[in-house]
C-alpha cells in the first residue's frame, strides 16, 4: 500500500486502497476485454473487477448468489483477517457451511464495487498505461455502469442467471438495477435498507462529507495517490458525520449518553466517550479506504434513480419479475421505512414489507444477524 520516493525511500500510504504488490488474499480477477460504456458519456478501459468466492458452482450453475457491498464495504463477505484483507468478513454470521447462505449448497460471488478501492478499477487503480494513478481523471459513474461491469464478470463466470442478488444500502441499489436491468438473469431478489432513487437529505448528507475531503490541503484535486501524503483528515471528517447517520439516537444515548472517555475530561481538552467513538471509527476507515473511492461512490450513489429514463419509479419496478423481499430496519434515519415501503408497494413481485428491529439505525442491514438470515432463508425457499 506504499509509494516510493524519487530516492527510493518508501513513503507513507497515501491511500489505504490494494495497491499491486499487496497479497492477493481471498481475491480473483476478471479484466475486460474491451471499454465499459459509461452512462454519463464515453468510456472506461481497463476495467478489472477483483472479487471472492465461496462454495462450488454447480455442474448446470443454477446455484449462484452474488452479495453486493454498501459504500465502504468490499469482497471479503466472509472470513477472517490475513494478508490481503485488513478486516474481517462483514457478513460472517450469514455466508458459510451451514449458514443462512450456506456455502455446501450456493455458490457466493462477492465483487468489489466498479469504483472501488479494494482490488477493482477505481480511483487508486493505475491507468492502462501503468505509470500513475487514475486520480481526478476516473470518470463518473452511476449503479447501472456498475452493474453493467458486474454483469460481464458473471459472463466470464459462465453465470446466465443468479439463484439471488442480494444487496444492502448502496449494495441494494444495485441489486434493483440488477432486477430492472436483468429481469432474466435475477432469479430471486432481497433488498435491504434502501431506496428507488437517492432523496435530498441523502445526496445532502453526502454533500458535507464530500466538502470535507475535497477541502482537505492533501485532496489536490483528487491527485493526491503518489504524494505520499493522502487527505486523511478530510476523509476521517467525512466518516465521523456518515457514521452519525448509520446509527441511531437512542442506541448512542444509551451507549455513550454524555460521559467523558476513560481519564479525559472535555473541560480540558479531553474528549467524550461518543468523540473516542467517532475517532476510533475515523481512523479504522482511513487504514482501509480511499479518499477517491469515497467521492466516486458517493457521487454513484447520488445519481441512483432506478426510473431515470424508464418512464419513471412505477414504470421501471414493473419490470422486476423475481420474486422479491425488500426489509427496512425501524430506526433507520438514513434510509428511513418509507423508501423500502415504496419499493414494497410498486415492485409487483414483492411481499409485503419486513422490518428489522434494531437500535442501530441503518447499519442494522449488518448487525442483526439472525433477522436477516431468516429474510435470506425465506427467499430462497420461495424460488428453490
Amino acid at each position: 500500500m506504499s509509494t516510493a520516493h524519487a530516492t527510493g525511500i518508501p513513503l507513507p500510504p497515501a491511500s489505504g486502497a490494494w495497491r499491486e504488490g499487496d497479497p492477493p488474499g481471498r481475491r480473483r480477477w476478471h479484466v475486460a476485454d474491451k471499454p465499459l460504456p459509461l452512462e454519463a458519456g464515453g468510456e472506461l478501459p481497463g476495467v478489472r473487477i477483483a472479487f471472492e468466492t465461496w462454495g462450488r458452482l454447480s455442474p448446470d450453475r443454477s446455484n449462484a448468489v452474488l452479495v453486493l457491498h454498501a459504500l465502504t464495504g468490499d469482497s471479503h463477505v466472509a472470513g477472517t483477517t490475513g494478508p490481503g484483507h485488513p478486516t474481517p468478513g462483514w457478513w460472517n454470521g450469514i455466508v458459510g457451511p451451514g449458514l443462512a447462505l450456506d456455502t455446501d449448497r450456493w455458490f457466493v460471488v462477492a465483487p468489489n464495487v466498479l469504483g472501488g478501492c479494494q482490488g477493482t478499477t477505481g480511483p487508486a487503480a493505475p491507468r492502462p498505461d501503468g505509470r500513475r494513478s487514475w486520480g481526478s481523471a476516473f470518470p463518473f459513474l452511476t449503479p447501472r455502469d456498475q452493474v453493467a461491469a458486474e454483469a460481464e464478470s458473471a459472463d466470464a463466470l459462465g453465470i446466465e442467471r443468479w439463484a439471488l442478488v442480494i444487496g444492502g444500502s448502496m449494495g441494494g441499489m444495485r441489486a434493483l438495477e440488477w432486477a430492472v436491468s436483468h429481469p432474466d438473469r435475477t432469479g430471486a431478489l432481497l433488498l435491504l435498507a434502501t431506496t428507488a432513487a437517492a432523496s435530498a437529505e441523502q445526496i445532502a448528507w453526502a454533500n458535507i462529507q464530500l466538502g470535507a475531503i475535497r477541502s482537505d490541503p492533501h485532496w489536490h484535486g483528487g491527485n493526491y495517490h503518489d504524494t505520499g501524503h493522502g487527505p486523511d483528515t478530510g476523509l476521517g471528517l467525512a466518516r465521523r458525520l456518515a457514521h452519525v447517520t448509520y446509527r441511531s439516537e437512542p442506541e448512542l444515548a444509551s451507549r455513550f449518553g454524555r460521559s467523558p472517555q476513560d481519564a479525559e475530561h472535555p473541560w480540558h481538552g479531553g474528549r467524550y466517550q461518543v468523540e473516542s467513538y467517532l475517532d476510533h471509527q475515523a481512523a479504522k476507515l482511513v487504514r482501509r479506504f480511499d479518499a477517491g473511492s469515497y467521492v466516486v461512490l458517493s457521487e454513484a450513489m447520488n445519481s441512483h434513480d432506478v426510473g431515470r429514463g424508464r418512464g419513471g419509479t412505477r414504470a421501471a419496478l414493473s419490470r422486476v419479475t423475481a420474486p422479491t423481499l425488500v426489509a427496512g430496519v425501524d430506526t433507520d434515519r438514513l434510509y428511513p421505512l418509507a423508501q423500502q415501503a415504496e419499493l414494497a408497494a410498486l415492485i409487483p413481485t414483492a411481499s409485503h414489507l419486513r422490518v428489522i428491529e434494531s437500535p442501530h439505525g441503518h447499519d442494522g442491514f449488518l448487525t442483526e444477524t439472525e433477522q436477516v438470515s431468516a429474510l435470506v432463508k425465506e427467499i430462497l425457499a420461495v424460488n428453490h
